[in-house]
């Protein structure tokens, strides 16, 4: 279940087309962001740890939105193994699955409420709240997002998830404490800096036994691609593209 809750936290993460009453420095961010997220092909590796920080699982897989749909994701390793053809499909079709199912940050978040909640020479931190749905597992006051737009250029830096107080996601379940970040590093000067890390961890209980969990994305070996949707000129919205 905790490990549940982490997922949630990070896979809220993606926005849908921005309106024009958003902070203009953050308008702008996005706009940059749009303009390149989807060109990027590169590596994956994600580990899940307990609360000891034993391993849990590790999967290394290539992304490449070059390719159809259905094979843009390809895993190269599963717990340090390589991969059987079974194992490859059931890892898409389990990706698929999930991804059409949920419900993602930028289905919630309020961009036009976002207020500068700090400040700097170089960079502003803007607090945006989320929108209630009466379908969600885990209620948005609960949450706190904090989007970091570098003044210069502008671009993202980071965006932070972090839950308030404690919550209850079932009678025999409790969450203490959950964040989620994710980092936005230059790969190439000429476009945005595209998200290269992605961190989760969580506490909570499980019929009064304390439990906790981590999570840790890492994205590597970049490459420029066309993207397969511009055969149909089809357009991902945006913010469905900060995911993973």
């Amino acid at each position: 279940m905790m490990r549940r809750f982490i997922f949630a936290v990070i896979f809220l993460l993606s926005l849908p087309a921005l309106r024009a009453e958003v902070p203009a420095l953050l308008q702008a961010a996005f706009d940059r962001l749009a303009a390149d997220v989807d060109r990027w092909a590169y590596t994956q590796t994600a580990v899940s740890r307990d609360g000891k920080g034993k391993v849990k699982d590790e999967t290394v897989v290539r992304y490449d939105p070059s390719q159809p749909f259905d094979v843009q994701w390809t895993p190269l390793k599963i717990d340090g193994k390589e991969p059987t053809a079974r194992q490859v499909k059931k890892y898409r079709h389990e990706r698929d699955k999930n991804r059409d199912k949920r419900r993602t940050l930028g289905e919630l978040l309020n961009l036009e409420k976002a207020v500068a909640a700090e400040e700097t020479p170089t960079a502003v931190t803007y607090e945006v709240p989320l929108i209630k749905d009466d379908e969600q597992r885990f209620p948005p006051e609960k949450f706190r997002v904090l989007i970091r737009v570098r003044r210069e250029q502008p671009v993202l830096e980071h965006i932070a998830v972090k839950l308030r107080d404690s919550l209850r996601a079932a009678l025999i379940v409790k969450v203490i404490s959950g964040e989620a970040a994710l980092e936005f590093s230059p790969v190439d000067p000429k476009f945005a800096p595209p998200i290269t890390a992605i961190h989760g961890g969580g506490t909570g209980s499980v019929f009064f036994v304390k439990v906790g969990a981590t999570f840790d994305v890492t994205r590597t070996d970049f490459k420029r691609v066309k993207p397969y949707n511009d055969r149909f000129q089809v357009k991902i919205g945006l913010m469905k593209t900060i995911d993973f």
